[in-house]
């Protein structure tokens, strides 16, 4: 019978993230703001990796397009659904419109993770074995290793989707978040959900802790190879080219550890903290690889018909 009730509901109204009403003409051209210049910004990005020919052959830089088109892909995802809650009405997603919702983020989401500890791996290799870098990293061996977090984020995402749907979904419909995610959609199932919180705690902290912990393995080695280097500029260069990609782990990994690893509370700081992930995490994307690695600022220079200098590993 919990079959049949769970036919009956066919959308879900997501309450979205509560705010002044004085606010949310402001609230409504803040997020539309951001996520126009989070589109305009990664898309640089990605045009400057693809045309520019000391870049787009280069496994760093192959992964940092790779992560601008993630960053789109999630931005579109989730901030337009969310500009929808500061206009007037209740605006409901169809369940076809929630499952797609919660199987693409997670999908994009655990790529972005696995994106990320490529980075910091080619990052490794590139200052902790210089001599065998060109061997052990190409471009044809970085697109097999992209190929591969895409695939690994597919069925990532799948699993977390068929998971949560799985479940009988027969009333209430009201999603207490601003995008149909595990931990809010599942408050609503008709059904024992212990299996589903164990299942996505274990799989999103496998994914989670096993991609942090390389990262930061792959960046104790690298600091202490740059502390060996003799020169200033020498470490300058090196510290400007993994400053960004640590400052963009940490902003990513903390919120999304905060809001899956730990015990079902239903805090009123999920919603801000996801606001990092979703929204915030790929505006700074793009603004933090320019302003702090010298070789995207270059390519753009060059780009645009202003001088460069040719850039080193």
């Amino acid at each position: 019978m919990e079959r049949i009730n769970s036919t009956l509901l066919t959308e879900f109204i997501l309450t979205g993230i509560p705010y002044p009403p004085q606010l949310r003409t402001f609230l409504f051209g803040f997020f539309f703001l951001i996520y126009i210049l989070t589109q305009l910004g990664n898309l640089l990005i990605l045009i400057t990796v693809c045309i520019d020919p000391q870049l787009h052959a280069r496994p760093m830089y192959i992964f940092l397009g790779v992560l601008s088109v993630i960053d789109m892909g999630i931005s579109s995802i989730i901030v337009p659904r969310l500009m929808m809650n500061f206009t007037l009405g209740l605006k409901p997603i169809p369940f076809g419109g929630c499952v797609a919702q919660l199987y693409f983020y997670h999908f994009l989401g655990s790529t972005q993770c696995f994106v990320y500890t490529l980075m910091a791996y080619d990052r490794y290799l590139a200052i902790c074995r210089p001599l065998r870098y060109p061997v052990l990293m190409n471009a044809k061996l970085s697109a097999l290793l992209v190929a591969g977090a895409w695939v690994a984020g597919s069925m990532h995402g799948a699993l977390q989707a068929i998971l949560t749907f799985r479940l009988p979904y027969c009333g209430p419909n009201q999603v207490d978040y601003f995008f149909c995610d595990i931990p809010a959609v599942l408050r609503l199932a008709c059904a024992d959900t212990t299996v589903n919180e164990l299942v996505t705690f274990v799989d999103i902290g496998v994914v989670v802790a096993s991609c942090f912990s390389l990262i930061l393995l792959s960046y104790i080695q690298i600091l202490q190879a740059i502390l060996r280097i003799r020169t200033a500029d020498g470490r300058r260069r090196a510290f400007s080219t993994c400053g960004a990609h640590v400052t963009m782990v940490t902003v990513y990994y903390v919120p999304c550890a905060f809001i899956y690893l730990r015990p079902e509370t239903n805090s009123p700081l999920d919603g801000a903290a996801a606001l990092f992930p979703t929204a915030i995490t790929p505006f700074l994307n793009p603004l933090i690889y320019t302003l702090r690695n010298q070789e995207v600022k270059l390519a753009l220079k060059r780009m645009i018909g202003g001088p460069g200098t040719k850039s080193e590993v």
